[in-house]
């Protein structure tokens, strides 16, 4: 991956962490293991679609999908959208498998500060 690819990567992963932030801290509020791997697949796919919606983006608008207007735009999205869900589930780039071990891990480090802390009394 070229350095022009690659920072502009970054700063949507970046981007798409702050979205699902708010899922991150609630995964392990019911059932910590089903929730925590939703999340962390759910992270990888909001990654490999800001990922290639850039590329789709850098491509220009020629081929089969062209310069069709918002119609174009709408199908562009909706295709970038199923390549990360199929690239996801097909194995992805091991991003999910690493957030998830970090999730496991905080949630451990969190248990153990919590259990330390004990009750006043």
């Amino acid at each position: 991956m070229s350095a022009a690819l690659a920072i502009p990567a970054a700063k949507l992963a970046l981007g798409a962490a702050a979205n699902i932030a708010h899922g991150i801290a609630s995964a392990f509020d019911g059932s910590k293991a089903a929730k925590a791997k939703k999340t962390a697949d759910e992270f990888e796919t909001v990654f490999l679609e800001n990922f290639t919606k850039s590329v789709m983006d850098s491509s220009g608008t020629e081929g089969p999908l062209g310069e069709n207007g918002t119609g174009g735009e709408v199908y562009r999205s909706m295709l970038t959208q199923e390549y990360a869900r199929h690239l996801q589930k097909a194995g992805g780039l091991g991003l999910s498998d690493q957030i998830l071990r970090d999730l496991i891990q905080v949630q451990a480090k969190a248990s153990g500060t919590n259990a330390g802390g004990g009750h006043a009394g």
